[in-house]
């Protein structure tokens, strides 16, 4: 199973194609028009959410609501295209005006203009900018009902804006609820505390990050694998979330926590369960043991970083000058934690239905659920 996306962020459209799922899945368009809502949505966001109302069409691979077997392609149209037209066309444009050069701190400007050799930063930001994690959005909803077909659920909440941290355990069952609160946080006290900051960071022109967790429930054990690295389910997935934009840091499990404690309060003892099999009474391991699914809940965090954009601007160089400026102010968010969030299942989501394909096969989808359905827990 494949995922390759194309687009730029004031282009026509967002693409998206993925290779690789079975027949006969049945496609809800209606969820997945659902996800790229809570994508747009969350306290902090800016102007663009305005313009914007993503909504999904299916290009091929899809008839009357199953798949096909066939690749699967997705496009998210911008509707603030017409807006850029005269600046972005592939057909022909003015290159001159929306000039970028006042590159940005923080941003790919400056290392892709020099990669790419450019003068101007606009043709490196339109690609890197999060715009493309709409359509990636759409695909991991994809991906998504795949795995829900197979009893495989992923949700997750914000667990900290900017240091105002909620360091409460919340159970699987509680996590969707966060979706229906301003910034996905569980806990109302912490989620004002937050909600303050972003009105205040919003008057100095400042921006903010935060902390994401995102949890598997119901894979079973034995996906990923110890004998090769590069099918370590941990590496694969903390690969995925660490390509999602402004994300700087994964962990599973403790995880970093996990070095300032003695052995005997990290590892999970395993004990007989009831009618067989085995079980644990702790989940510090994340779920992932050895690079393998262990049956646990997987539990996945990341740390996302304030937006390079600030209003206010940074300290930079014009690189058609080469002298002091200040960086250039797109149109941008004050925090958009909520979105990295939703961005982050569809990326957790895009690895576990690549490792159930890769060890289940299945032309359709009535193989693979009786695959899955006879693998020891």
């Amino acid at each position: 199973m494949k995922l390759t996306t194309a687009g730029e962020s004031h282009g026509k459209c967002l693409v998206a194609i993925i290779e690789g799922l079975p027949s006969d899945l049945d496609i809800d368009i209606g969820a997945i028009n659902a996800r790229l809502a809570l994508r747009q949505r969350g306290y902090g966001r800016g102007g663009r959410q305005k313009i914007e109302s993503d909504k999904v069409e299916i290009l091929s691979g899809v008839r009357n609501k199953r798949t096909l077997g066939s690749p699967l392609a997705l496009a998210v149209v911008n509707a603030d295209y017409a807006n850029w037209e005269k600046y972005m066309s592939p057909e022909g444009c003015d290159t001159s005006a929306k000039k970028v050069t006042a590159v940005r701190p923080g941003h790919a400007d400056l290392t892709g203009v020099v990669k790419f050799n450019q003068t101007d930063a606009r043709n490196i930001l339109e690609r890197a900018s999060a715009r493309e994690t709409a359509v990636r959005t759409a695909a991991g909803a994809v991906f998504s009902q795949y795995l829900s077909a197979l009893g495989i659920e992923i949700s997750g909440y914000v667990r900290c804006v900017c240091g105002i941290s909620d360091e409460t355990f919340h159970a699987f069952s509680e996590l969707d609820g966060a979706k229906s609160h301003p910034l996905f946080m569980l806990d109302s006290q912490k989620e004002q505390e937050a909600i303050a900051l972003i009105d205040k960071l919003r008057r100095e022109g400042d921006t903010a990050g935060g902390v994401i967790e995102v949890r598997v429930h119901g894979l079973k054990s034995g996906f990923g694998s110890c004998m090769t690295y590069s099918q370590k389910l941990d590496a694969r997935l903390c690969a995925a979330v660490m390509s999602v934009q402004a994300i700087k840091g994964v962990e599973i499990g403790l995880g970093f926590a996990a070095a300032n404690l003695k052995g005997s309060l990290v590892h999970d003892e395993i004990f007989p369960a009831e009618g067989g099999g085995y079980t644990r009474k702790t989940n510090n391991a994340g779920g992932i043991e050895g690079g393998m699914s262990n049956g646990e809940d997987i539990v996945i965090r990341a740390v996302m970083k304030p937006i390079p954009t600030l209003m206010k601007g940074l300290a930079t160089v014009d690189i058609s000058t080469g002298e002091p400026s200040r960086s250039a102010g797109e149109r941008s968010d004050v925090c958009a934690i909520c979105a990295a969030e939703i961005v982050t299942e569809s990326a957790v989501a895009e690895v576990i239905a690549q490792a159930v394909a890769e060890r289940l096969g299945g032309d359709s989808m009535d193989e693979v659920i009786k695959r899955y359905g006879e693998l020891r827990q």
